[in-house]
């Protein structure tokens, strides 16, 4: 008898599959603790999936009438459910089509192994092509607290041309690099950037993003490009990455080297194949200074905010909308001035944009800027009752700032910039106004619309749950206490920031963001309980099932195998074919707990922080006879408790 047979006749607390049921479902979650993130109802037990969105809510015992032989009842064992996670700024479109060719440094731990990796992916990295770390790290990771050196990058690859980007503060080449670059001597410096020479004029290797990333932009531009097919399979890898997170929605923010519609060729066709594994609303950038309206203009007459459907949409211009009001987030430098024509600059786009019902997305970093973007809003008059319109990033925005967003209707988006870059910034302004940049508690009080995500991948990494952490426990990757409790929120809070308010930036809180009747079916099945585990393993947390639209894009531990298997990963010497992508400090190993999940060790200095971490019962969570977390960190049912309930994984059929 074949395995899914003897589930067809296995009855689980007594219940069997109808024949015919009334409200049949095409997929039920059960025995699961699911935070749905609905205020009316809270926590369940099981939801039921039919066409792509939740059918039904509540405990395994109501999901019965749901219940067909045809129906497909994954058991998640007592594991934590929550919503989809939607990350509200990132660039995946512009990363996926080069996902393959990047070697990710995402929480490697330290700069011995960093370079390890570098050099036994320079030996396989054929002619012809580089060996390129394009940010998702800082020096403040690694155990070493510095960057490479130019003669390590020579030393690890003599040959090969390696491209190590730091943050959005420098680029380091080794000497092969330097060379593929066409960089010489007689290399005449450009006005958004430096490219440091040695005592004969020769360049070094190093470039710095001083006063801006300029420089930084064009060299990480000359690097080698897959081809069509493989910018096609680079992106569904690249999203599958996402879903091994949790994450079922992103925002694309745009940004330089991705024109419309040439750069968003690959997202379309994956769409219309069906393909995507993550929904996407998208932005689009202005692509040359100076020439900003005409690209507008152009986007006008040719697409609508809205296009598409509930995988693939057009959600606005931004995050820049024209080059001479962007400030720029690095930190290590000190805040550059604007030009004197930035005002009227971004008056005529935006002007052009709400005469056209035209949402955007605004680059804002100081709070400087934010007070001009603000008198340009309000001379306008197009503000409250206009356009949706959303401020990124907003590290140093004031409170008098923060309330003339409330009062114009705008929404703002924030980032874990800080954990990378929160070093450099309490350097040059102080902890004083570290503790407050950004303000994320001051900006909830203040009733704005607060979204969270990562500015991925150039800056930050794109695991989400490192952004969490950051939100829960105001740290830098180094250990480095940011805030106090006045600017830390709780997990919920943090968690709302990272679901409901994300679909509150593309106008989709009616239908996405929570688990509800009606809503997309959206979810993550997690390898540790975010509500209850100590906060220091936050960071450690992944999906171990996520479903986008009641189909299951991503399996693991337990799950392994339900999903359709992802692209074989081509070219074969890709990095992430050897090392993937984000690396877990602490490797999986079977231990207490649901079997496969993670035990993780915890990270230097780190300690609890009492956020409020659940320990009671949930109303229809499955019972267990304890509930506190192990000492591993996870909280569940006893061994006896789970072996009672029987079926892992997956059945077909009986709850």
């Amino acid at each position: 008898m074949s395995l899914t047979h003897s589930f067809m006749s296995m009855p689980v607390a007594g219940l069997v599959p109808a024949e015919r049921a009334d409200d049949p479902a095409d997929l039920v979650v059960r025995n699961g603790r699911i935070y749905t993130g609905d205020a009316r109802r809270p926590y369940a037990g099981a939801l039921a999936i039919r066409d792509g969105r939740v059918l039904a809510v509540g405990d395994d015992h109501s999901m019965a009438r749901h219940v067909t032989q045809a129906t497909r009842v994954v058991d998640v064992m007592g594991r934590r459910v929550i919503p989809g996670l939607i990350d509200a700024h990132i660039h995946v479109i512009r990363t996926g089509l080069h996902y393959l060719l990047e070697l990710r440094w995402d929480g490697v731990r330290s700069l011995g192994q960093a370079l390890a990796m570098l050099r036994d992916q320079a030996a396989r990295t054929p002619p012809g092509q580089w060996v390129r770390v394009v940010g998702g790290w800082s020096k403040e990771q690694f155990a070493e607290q510095r960057l490479p050196t130019i003669s390590e990058l020579n030393a690890a690859a003599p040959d090969t041309p390696v491209m190590v980007s730091h943050l959005y503060q420098s680029v380091l080449l080794n000497r092969a690099a330097v060379r593929a670059t066409g960089c010489t001597r007689d290399t005449a410096q450009v006005a958004g950037g430096q490219i440091v020479r040695d005592y004969r004029g020769e360049p070094t290797g190093l470039l710095l993003a001083a006063p801006a990333a300029t420089l930084l932009y064009a060299v990480i531009g000359k690097a080698p490009v897959l081809g069509e097919d493989g910018q096609l399979g680079s992106t569904r890898r690249f999203l599958h990455e996402l879903n091994r997170f949790g994450l079922t929605s992103v925002i694309d923010a745009a940004g330089g080297f991705q024109s419309f519609p040439e750069n968003y060729a690959v997202v379309t066709q994956l769409a219309d194949r069906g393909e995507l594994s993550v929904r996407l609303a998208y932005h689009l950038f202005p692509q040359v200074p100076g020439q900003e309206l005409d690209d507008i203009r152009r986007w006008i007459a040719s697409v609508r905010p809205g296009d598409g459907d509930d995988w693939l949409r057009l959600n606005g211009a931004g995050e820049g909308l024209v080059a001479s009001a962007n400030d720029f987030e690095n930190f290590a430098e000190p805040r550059p001035e604007l030009p004197g024509s930035a005002a009227a600059d971004l008056e005529a786009a935006v002007r052009l944009l709400a005469g056209h019902g035209w949402p955007f997305r605004l680059h804002a970093t100081y709070d400087e800027t934010i007070r001009m973007d603000l008198d340009v809003f309000e001379k306008t008059g197009a503000f409250p009752g206009g356009v949706r319109w959303i401020l990124d990033h907003a590290e140093t925005i004031s409170p008098e700032s923060t309330d003339r967003v409330a009062a114009l209707g705008g929404a703002i988006s924030v980032q874990h910039r800080m954990a990378y870059q929160g070093r450099a910034f309490t350097e040059r302004y102080g902890p004083q106004r570290a503790a407050q940049a950004p303000p994320v508690k001051g900006m909830l009080a203040r009733g704005v619309t607060v979204a969270a995500g990562t500015d991925a991948p150039r800056v930050s990494t794109y695991n989400p749950w490192a952004a969490l952490d950051w939100l829960v426990r105001g740290r830098t990757v180094g250990g480095l206490q940011l805030y106090g409790p006045d600017n830390l929120v709780d997990r919920e809070t943090a968690l709302r920031l990272y679901t409901k308010a994300g679909a509150e930036l593309t106008g989709e809180a009616g239908h996405k963001g929570i688990l509800a009747e009606g809503y997309l079916a959206d979810l993550a099945v997690l390898s540790d309980d975010y509500l209850t585990v100590p906060a220091e393993d936050i960071a450690g947390i992944e999906s171990v099932l996520t479903i986008t639209g009641g189909k299951i894009v991503y399996a693991a531990a337990e799950y392994e195998g339900l999903n359709a298997p992802a692209p074989p990963i081509e070219p074969a010497w890709s990095p992430v074919a050897h090392y993937g992508g984000y690396q877990q400090p602490a490797p999986v190993r079977s231990g207490p707990g649901p079997r496969g999940s993670r035990s993780r060790q915890r990270l230097p200095g780190a300690a609890p922080l009492a956020d409020g971490a659940r320990r009671t019962r949930e109303p229809g969570a499955p019972r267990t006879r304890r509930h506190l977390p192990r000492r591993d960190g996870r909280a569940g049912s006893s061994m006896k408790t789970r072996r009672s309930r029987g079926i892992p994984g997956i059945q077909i059929g009986p709850i």
